[in-house]
């Protein structure tokens, strides 16, 4: 009698889930990385305070950290293309730990100054490294939810900072905050290095079956990064300018948010205490659901009408939508009505981040660290700008509608800056 063998009898290994913990371990960081940055906004009147700093001295702080952050930004992503982000994010980390720790011995405006300016040299490269990471363990087709998952995870963590950097302060000073923000860093640091693997091949938890899944269609591992043939490619490729241009914007929103939106609200609108504390921390929070949105947004619609509509589309119309929410928070005199629109607006520009770090991924290739640091280091530009142009605009104009109307604004050229990229033309095979 003959048998037969059906199908369903063979043993076809099942994908493993290692990347979704690579994803998970970034997110950390993410959250790491904003507690880091935003808490200084909400402590600058304790600081201000404490070290005699004027409103013009703490833009200068602010601003520091946005310039050596951009500084920094593509020399340590170029070490991340050749190195790897296992050793990379590893210095990152242990440097801007360092530093946010190193904050709390603060004495006066100089040394302030010099501690913020370390710190973001210390972490320029942070992003570039993990957007590195996704493009060697996340498959092309989830990379825009990823990235939207990943930045929730920031924007969470940003949108609590307030409330957690006020009430330990409110315990043990301002200066326990950088203390205790800085070791759970050093924290994260240890987990990543013992087991992180730049590639999935080299992971002995990975079977074959994800290697397969998460390499299919994908780039190879190394390429050449020297000569000027290279960084000539990078600058004067169509996309490369206007994605710059288009990604200042978003860096405007939220430096405004981690430094003198507290402010705002307490000049502009006189919230006190937990309120300052909830709606300091509001716009990031809404952020989550951008991000989330955005980064599906993005997958779907690129898989319902191509490219360079589910990335440049689903960017400019959030951008677009930013920009008008923005400009009608200047129209409205209820406090919680201002803030909502302006909490509104940060969510639709945050919704852009999965096309806009996808977009990187898309036309990247091989050099995805390197492209997404020229973007993010652009965006730099708007970080540095910021402090310093809200403190000028409000000296100017006295009216805190002024630096609310320049950020609606911008929003609106960035989502012009959107109809000129298109992530079908890659900048690197």
């Amino acid at each position: 009698m003959s048998s037969s063998v059906s199908p369903a009898s063979f043993d076809f290994p099942t994908a493993t889930r290692v990347r979704y913990k690579v994803v998970g371990l970034s997110i950390g960081l993410a959250m790491v990385t904003y507690l880091d940055r935003a808490c200084i906004g909400t402590l600058a009147p304790e600081i201000m305070k404490d070290l005699v700093l004027s409103r013009e001295q703490m833009s200068l702080v602010y601003s520091a950290f946005a310039l050596a952050y951009g500084f920094f930004e593509i020399p340590t992503a170029w070490w991340a293309d050749r190195r790897g982000t296992r050793h990379v994010l590893t210095r990152i980390v242990l440097w801007w730990s360092a530093f946010t720790m190193a904050t709390a011995a603060a004495f006066n405006f100089s040394s302030l100054i010099v501690i913020r300016f370390l710190f973001g040299a210390g972490e320029a490269g942070a992003w570039p490294c993990v957007a590195r990471t996704f493009s060697r363990w996340i498959p092309l087709s989830q990379r825009g939810r990823i990235q939207g998952i990943f930045f929730s995870g920031a924007h969470l963590a940003g949108g609590l900072t307030p409330m957690i950097a006020l009430g330990i302060s409110a315990l043990w000073g301002w200066r326990a905050v950088f203390l205790v923000f800085g070791l759970i860093g050093l924290i994260w640091t240890v987990v990543w290095y013992r087991w992180f693997r730049d590639e999935p091949t080299a992971h002995p938890e990975v079977n074959s079956a994800e290697v397969a899944l998460i390499t299919l269609g994908r780039g190879p591992a190394s390429a050449d990064h020297e000569g000027w043939a290279y960084w000539r490619r990078l600058l004067a490729h169509r996309n490369t300018l206007p994605l710059c241009l288009a990604y200042i914007p978003n860096s405007c929103a939220f430096y405004f948010c981690i430094t003198w939106l507290p402010t705002y609200l307490k000049e502009k609108h006189h919230f006190e205490a937990l309120a300052l504390g909830f709606f300091s921390g509001l716009p990031l929070m809404a952020a989550v659901v951008g991000d989330l949105f955005g980064g599906a947004a993005t997958d779907w619609v690129t898989v319902k009408f191509g490219l360079r509509i589910g990335r440049a589309g689903v960017a400019g119309l959030g951008n677009a939508i930013a920009g008008l929410a923005m400009l009608a928070a200047t129209q409205v005199h209820h406090p919680i009505v201002a803030i909502s629109l302006i909490s509104f607006s940060v969510m639709a520009t945050m919704a852009t981040l999965g096309a806009t770090w996808g977009t990187c991924l898309d036309i990247g290739g091989q050099h995805v660290g390197v492209v997404s640091a020229a973007m993010n280091t652009a965006g730099q530009v708007g970080g540095f700008c910021t402090p310093l142009a809200v403190t000028g605009l409000l000296a100017h104009y006295g009216d805190w509608n002024a630096p609310i109307m320049a950020i609606g604004g911008i929003f609106l050229l960035g989502a012009a800056c959107w109809l000129l990229v298109d992530p079908r033309d890659p900048v690197f095979a």
